[in-house]
């Protein structure tokens, strides 16, 4: 009874006692670095962000999982230690550092410091001697201590107090080393350990071995001599060759024991007892992620789950100095709140199921300044109600604030009404202060500039559970959304004036979104018999790409393994070798495409057909897949998504269909006119980006170019190569016009070479030729870049900002990234802005004219129009008018247009 008590007592001071844990921050950082791959996790600058992810969810989890109560992280400062003083080869074997990995540790560290994770870092001394430090100082003080490292070394401050969790697969899985699991694994004790580690030698810090003696061997002699030391007196003791090597090796052997050895007495300049954990600085960790464009929802919400201050009874409230008055809505009770509080403008927040299919709204909230704010189900409301919120939601003069307005417009026609009068979408505004981040969610936007948490109503739409106070609850939640976009509305008022947006959002961004809610809609109609009759012929392509590769090689292989083509490729065939990897050589397109060039051989070419064609099947399938129950397809359009303000397309990607192949313009032959209309009517720019290049450089060689009437790139070209234009071959064309759009996406010298398969000084000349005769160009180049430099950003013609912070950074991988960014963004920014002015005007002619043709698509600068039986012809003056008038140019804009019964035929 009496063990059966104290074991209790031991347990329940365990429980009560503080818990320190301690991290490895280099260690760490390396191995999350090698476990995800650098081009998956890169921002739109190009700076690498895999460390940090990694690191940040071995963070989240660690945290989640271990609880502790104080917690920091040690990094190293340099190689320079008072191990490198000692024995100065100490690690000189290690490579340099990727590119990759540099700038992401001092990127980590800007998350801790949001964190309040307290970080040391001492010159002359180790991580690792830090947390011994820390790990000694802490066990004296009553502390449990988890060392979180991926260095084995640690396994000798092992206690009964003192636990190692060591990294055995990336960085996802931890191993907990306690002084039972050490000497199961190796057969010593902790203590033991920096003897053994002294005798095995470590090749990663570059300390040797002794020849023919193992980890086995070692381990063997510190178990039979009791310790380094006393091997070292009975060294003549040892037996055979391995005692002769270990005795012709001792000096080394008996500096490996110093250097192996952790300073458990480095001066520091806070003690266990001050790190405590401490709640985040919420609205700079969102800020961090936005930077580094870490969207990932999962590894936000794990992060600030472990926020010491989220276990806070006091919950924020709504707004500051503000609380709201919820009123739950039943049949009759809308309309005379409507009357009471929507003099001014209201936050609306909608829960909808357009992603389930109905196109429904289940809940609404509205909230006012004042304070008043209403919840109510559309389903209940009674004709009064009705007709009062169908005429304050169609009315222009009645503001409302949303975020993401689009959505609600795309889904309130379903009951029958009309959204007019959208005068802020907290969503778009968000995104022109800020194109860079990565999350425009309303519960990040309000942390960050309201400072304030909020709660999401059912994922699903529906009510959590359907009580009364169920349903109070999350009429609450609501309505604090509501609130929240009206406040958020409020702010980005403000910012959009002090960055020059405010009529870029209300000229061109509602108008576009209010257009694009009716395209998704409309939707296209697609000619599914053709779809699945094009899907059997990739996959018939893809399984005849199979068997010619089989036959080629003898033998049958798995196209889809790496690591099977490289065994065929260069250890089978013995082809020339490609970039090396670290899981071994590429063989990835850009290599198919060079071996194919460099052999006879077959198979690249066959590899390179066979993903082409299992990618387009896969384009096909997903296309079928996204057919719905009214024969059309209906794309979602994003205006947040690319910095440069261009749209995209997702659930089905339209702009994943090729243009210029067979096989791409086949498939858009699957995209017919719909029933009631006679045919389809493509129109878009010529040339578009050379125009605004032309226009903003004011070079006026190239604007006489365009002036001119005849070919641009076949004029360029007899000015560039110094002929007349009748002597201009194919070849010459090809290169100007390769480097001409080039120069319009920043394209480099190298680039260029790459792309023509030239030599890069034959780029290089060719690049300087073309500014020697257009030097307007090369000087507007220069200017922008050099503009941006000093502003941090640049700007379209139409005040569209992209803040490029890296044109000033130290590393030269992400500056030159962030300087090609500069020479694209006016250009690119600009023909966006101007291909959606055109779609508002087309829009807006088409509805004043009283016509019945609409607007579809809007692919790659293309916008698709569906014409009504006999509307052609005024269809085509109205898009050519409205479309050659959006902006002026001094290089006038051209407008090409096409009409047939299916997408492809409309081209032109």
């Amino acid at each position: 009874m009496a063990e059966t008590a104290s074991k209790k007592t031991d347990q329940k001071t365990a429980e009560n006692r503080p818990r320190l844990m301690l991290m490895d921050g280099h260690s760490l950082a390396y191995r999350a670095f090698f476990a995800l791959p650098a081009e998956n996790f890169t921002t739109a600058t190009g700076q690498p962000t895999n460390a940090i992810y990694g690191f940040a969810s071995m963070l989240a989890n660690t945290l989640r999982d271990e609880a502790p109560t104080h917690f920091a992280v040690a990094f190293d400062v340099s190689r320079k230690t008072w191990r490198s003083k000692e024995f100065p080869e100490y690690k000189a074997n290690r490579s340099s550092t990727p590119d990759e990995f540099k700038g992401q540790v001092e990127l980590i560290g800007e998350l801790l410091d949001a964190m309040a994770v307290p970080r040391f870092a001492v010159d002359g001394f180790e991580a690792d001697d830090v947390i011994a430090t820390l790990a000694t100082q802490a066990e004296a003080a009553g502390f449990d201590v988890l060392i979180v490292t991926g260095d084995r070394d640690s396994f000798q401050l092992v206690t009964p107090r003192t636990t190692v969790l060591y990294p055995t697969k990336g960085v996802s899985e931890l191993t907990r080393f306690t002084p039972e699991k050490v000497e199961e694994k190796y057969g010593l004790t902790p203590q033991q350990y920096p003897d053994f580690a002294a005798l095995r030698g470590d090749p990663s810090d570059n300390l040797p071995g002794i020849p023919g003696v193992g980890e086995k061997t070692a381990a063997k002699w510190i178990n039979q001599f009791g310790s380094f030391a006393e091997l070292v007196e009975r060294a003549e003791e040892v037996k055979g060759k391995a005692g002769q090597n270990f005795r012709d090796h001792l000096e080394s052997v008996k500096l490996n024991r110093v250097l192996t050895e952790m300073v458990r007495d480095v001066a520091l300049d806070r003690a266990p007892g001050d790190l405590e954990r401490r709640p985040y600085d919420r609205k700079a960790v969102t800020g961090v992620l936005d930077v580094l464009e870490i969207r990932n929802a999962s590894l936000r919400e794990r992060l600030l789950a472990v926020d010491p201050g989220a276990d806070q009874e006091e919950a924020p409230a709504p707004a500051a100095g503000v609380e709201l008055d919820v009123s739950v809505l039943g049949a009759g009770e809308l309309a005379p709140w409507l009357a009471e509080h929507a003099r001014g403008p209201l936050g609306v927040a909608t829960v909808d199921a357009w992603a389930l299919g109905t196109g429904s709204v289940s809940e609404i909230a509205l909230a006012a300044a004042g304070g008043a704010a209403a919840w109510f189900d559309p389903s209940v409301l009674d004709e009064g109600d009705e007709q009062a919120f169908a005429v304050w939601l169609a009315d222009p003069a009645r503001p409302k604030v949303m975020h993401n307005a689009k959505g609600a417009m795309r889904v309130m026609p379903e009951h029958g009404w009309t959204v007019a009068g959208v005068s802020m979408d907290t969503a778009l505004a968000a995104y022109l202060v800020k194109p860079g981040r990565r999350s425009f969610a309303l519960d990040v936007l309000a942390v960050e500039y309201l400072g304030r948490e909020l709660q999401p109503p059912a994922a699903d739409g529906q009510l959590a559970f359907g009580t009364d106070e169920d349903e109070t609850a999350e009429a609450e939640a609501l309505c604090a959304q509501a609130r929240a976009v009206l406040d958020l509305g409020d702010a980005f008022a403000a910012k959009l004036q002090e960055v020059g947006a405010a009529e870029l959002l209300h000229d061109v961004e509602l108008p576009t979104s209010e257009l694009l809610a009716r395209m998704e809609r409309h939707g296209i109609a697609a000619d599914r018999d053709h779809l699945e009759a094009m899907e059997r012929q990739f996959a018939d392509a893809v399984q005849q790409a199979v068997k010619e590769a089989h036959a080629t090689v003898g033998h049958e292989f798995n196209l889809g393994s790496p690591k099977q083509l490289q065994e065929v490729f260069f250890g089978e065939l013995g082809l020339p070798k490609t970039k090396k990897t670290k899981t071994g050589y590429t063989t990835d397109a850009d290599a198919l495409a060079w071996l194919a060039q460099q052999t006879d051989h077959e198979l690249p070419v066959i590899m390179l057909r066979h993903r082409e064609q299992a990618r387009l099947r896969s384009t096909v399938e997903g296309l079928i897949k996204t057919v719905a129950a009214d024969g059309r397809v209906h794309t979602t359009f994003s205006q947040t998504v690319a910095a440069t303000g261009r749209l995209s397309s997702t659930d089905p990607n339209l702009q994943n269909v090729p243009v210029r192949t067979d096989e791409g313009r086949a498939i858009r032959r699957g995209f017919v006119v719909g029933e009631g209309f006679e045919s389809l009517m493509t129109a878009d720019y010529s040339q578009i980006e050379l125009r605004v290049m032309a226009h903003l450089s004011e070079d006026e060689g190239l604007i006489e170019a365009f002036l001119s009437g005849e070919d641009l790139h076949t004029t360029v070209a007899s000015q560039v190569f110094g002929v007349e234009r009748s002597a201009v071959d194919a070849e010459m064309r090809r290169k100007i016009k390769a480097m001409s759009y080039g120069l319009a996406y920043g394209l480099s010298a190298f680039g260029l070479s790459q792309q023509l398969n030239i030599d890069p000084a034959e780029a290089r000349g060719l690049m300087d030729t073309f500014f020697e005769r257009f030097g307007g160009v090369r000087d507007y180049l220069q200017r922008v870049v050099d503009e941006a430099r000093a502003t941090g950003y640049t700007a379209t013609m139409l005040g569209r900002r992209r803040y490029l912070p890296d044109l000033n950074s130290d590393n030269r991988q992400r500056r030159e990234a962030a300087e090609r960014m500069a020479l694209n963004a006016p250009i690119q920014g600009t023909a966006a802005d101007i291909v959606k002015l055109a779609m508002v005007r087309v829009d807006r002619a088409l509805a004043g004219a009283g016509l019945t043709s609409r607007m579809l698509l809007q692919v790659h600068d293309e916008i698709v129009l569906e014409i009504a039986p006999g509307e052609a012809a005024e269809v085509e003056a109205i898009v050519r008018r409205e479309m050659a008038a959006a902006v002026e140019l001094r290089a006038p804009l051209d407008v090409s247009v096409g009409v047939g019964p299916d997408w492809e035929s409309a081209a032109h």
